[in-house]
């Protein structure tokens, strides 16, 4: 039997995905081979000063946003968020890590780089940024973490230099437009007739999931 496929998209700086990521392990430790995750990114920060200045204008901007995400994080022990966070930190853009991510994964699938690479990247700017309050927008930040993970960074700017990895991101953003993805984290399973979009739980994943690897058809819809 073929693994379920689950289409992941979310976006770097969105912290419903940062808290999203240890019920992903649970699943992948739950499920192991039988299904397999499908990285994509969609833009929710792609211009983070234009956000503040629209959805955050009457609710405090930066300021209300930083207390929002502190609030929200109180119910979540298992993760860390710096206090900082959009205070004295304040990304310009996701574009440009969803950019690198996509980069990162181009040089993974031609053996440039070690299996994983682009997840264990994904990990530590999630972490740069939300644990230890750093802007991950830059490039330099960037460079920093992938260096640290021991990838070459030539062979990376090579990837955006020549084109690819815009393409790359291309399709993700118009896959997410196609897919009807609202925001991030959403998971797409079943060939898009089954959307799982924001704080999912464990429970919710794993039932839909579930019920996918009883009836594996895809010319009959789930009644999950």
């Amino acid at each position: 039997m073929n693994p379920v496929p689950i289409v992941y998209f979310s976006d770097v700086l969105c912290i419903w995905a940062h808290i999203a990521e240890l019920r992903v392990e649970a699943v992948k430790a739950e499920f192991g081979e039988r299904i397999r995750f499908d990285y994509r990114f969609c833009s929710v920060f792609g211009d983070t000063v234009r956000k503040m200045a629209t959805t955050w204008r009457d609710k405090g901007g930066y300021e209300g946003f930083n207390a929002h995400l502190m609030h929200t994080a109180e119910g979540f022990p298992e993760i860390t968020v710096n206090p900082e966070i959009w205070l004295k930190v304040r990304p310009a853009s996701s574009t440009g890590l969803h950019l690198l991510l996509k980069a990162i994964a181009l040089q993974e699938a031609s053996n440039a780089c070690p299996p994983g690479a682009m997840l264990v990247i994904l990990k530590a700017l999630r972490k740069a940024f939300f644990e230890d309050g750093r802007d991950i927008a830059q490039w330099k930040t960037q460079a920093e973490v992938c260096r640290s993970a021991g990838l070459d960074i030539a062979g990376i700017e090579a990837r955006i230099q020549d084109g690819q990895a815009y393409a790359a991101l291309a399709s993700d953003y118009q896959d997410a437009h196609a897919m009807g993805i609202q925001g991030s984290p959403s998971f797409v399973l079943n060939e898009g007739r089954q959307k799982l979009y924001g704080n999912v739980g464990f429970r919710i994943m794993e039932a839909n999931i579930q019920e996918l690897l009883r009836e594996p058809r895809s010319d009959q819809a789930s009644w999950c």
